[in-house]
């Protein structure tokens, strides 16, 4: 058994390990830091969402096994969320699935519909699973650019025409993790033609949907004539209600995707906990005071953060969504790499960034930095950052 696995090897090792393991070192040692390496929100879901779950886990009933695909409320609660917030009608039956979070959902989707030797387009930079979902289920992946600007259809028609054999996925998230970038409507209706045109499978990761910061909500790829032709979208509960550890996302769209994505499933797991579902039922049903709180918080610390660090000698670009700042190295450092720069911060000044590296060969020469500590630790961060520039 001295031969590595074959999914094994086509698995670099993971970037953000090293990054982790330092982290950990030196909290251990007694060290603070601060911690902006990784996007986990530090709130709590709303009240009466704990509440419904502590009150159906008192159940005796609610100890079985659940539904793979979501039990039906809550498959009905999401539809009902995407017909208030973006004007599209679902059918719960045959278009919403449950996942274990969106994470897991794309990734079980990706060995539904992919072949080895299929090629898969996806962003560089980009949230690992995007890629390496694919990588795991034998696909060879294409990049194309992150930003949804006219060199994204230009890299596309390029991929489309020269790549053997043709593309049959493609997959786009915003607001962007890592980037923080946006898409506006007109976008995702000329995505969607060029998608029916070629035959093309589209992906949508809209997970940071609630977490915008312009007067325009961000939009969902589903809202255009046809998109359900050719689309399925994943969302997640993790960031718009503090949900992250009670791994509950969704795909919707297309009918075929949604069905394939049902069948591997029915083989893996057997859903969510019961109790989880039920909250999370309460979450999209009830009162939605917290998806304008934890926009509004995520503004503020962008803020706070993108002042403190300015001031502090590093200028970071202002996202308009998400809960990401994708930020240049500074200048002294640019020679440094993402890698050794990020170890660097730990090392002395006590702050934990993740390595832009680790989301593609484009992220090189950035660092993500997730608004995931108060203010006021922003601020130390700052002061910290700023001595080690100044030295």
């Amino acid at each position: 058994m001295d031969e590595e696995f074959y999914r094994i090897r086509r698995l670099p090792p993971y970037v953000f390990a090293e990054v982790n393991a330092m982290k950990a070192a030196a909290r251990a040692a007694g060290h603070d830091i601060v911690d902006l390496g990784m996007g986990n929100p530090d709130g709590a879901p709303p009240d009466h969402v704990i509440a419904k779950l502590c009150e159906v886990a008192a159940k005796p009933t609610a100890h079985r096994y659940s539904a793979s695909r979501g039990i039906p409320g809550l498959r009905k609660a999401q539809a009902n969320y995407y017909q208030r917030r973006f004007g599209v009608t679902l059918d719960p039956d045959r278009e919403v699935i449950v996942t274990l979070g969106s994470k897991e959902g794309l990734a079980n989707l990706a060995q539904a519909i992919t072949a080895p030797g299929d090629v898969v387009l996806a962003p560089n930079p980009s949230y690992p699973i995007h890629t390496f979902g694919f990588v795991i289920a034998g696909a060879a992946i294409r990049s194309i650019p992150a930003a949804p600007g006219e060199d994204f259809f230009k890299r596309l028609r390029m991929s489309m025409r020269y790549s053997v054999p043709r593309p049959k996925v493609l997959v786009v998230g915003y607001p962007s993790n890592p980037t923080a970038y946006v898409a506006d409507l007109p976008f995702y209706e000329r995505l969607v033609a060029f998608a029916r045109e070629h035959d093309l499978i589209v992906i949508s990761d809209l997970a940071y949907a609630e977490i915008y910061f312009g007067d325009t909500p961000t939009p969902s790829i589903l809202q255009v004539d046809g998109a359900r032709d050719v689309a399925v979208e994943f969302t997640s509960m993790s960031k718009t209600y503090s949900m992250a550890g009670w791994r509950m996302g969704f795909a919707v769209g297309n009918a075929r995707l949604i069905e394939a994505l049902t069948r591997v499933k029915s083989y893996l797991d057997y859903g969510a906990f019961t109790p989880v579902q039920a909250a999370a039922c309460a979450a999209l049903n009830g009162p939605q005071d917290i998806v304008e709180a934890n926009r509004q918080l995520y503004r503020k610390r962008r803020d706070v953060l993108v002042e403190s660090f300015g001031r502090a000698g590093w200028d970071i670009p202002v996202p308009q969504a998400s809960m990401f700042a994708w930020a240049p190295l500074p200048e002294k450092f640019r020679h440094m790499g993402s890698m050794d720069f990020a170890k660097m911060l730990i090392r002395d000044a006590g702050v934990a960034v993740a390595p832009g590296v680790g989301f593609g060969e484009e992220g090189e020469g950035f660092v993500r930095l997730a608004l995931v500590e108060n203010e006021q630790r922003l601020r130390q961060a700052a002061r910290a950052i700023r001595k080690l520039l100044d030295r």
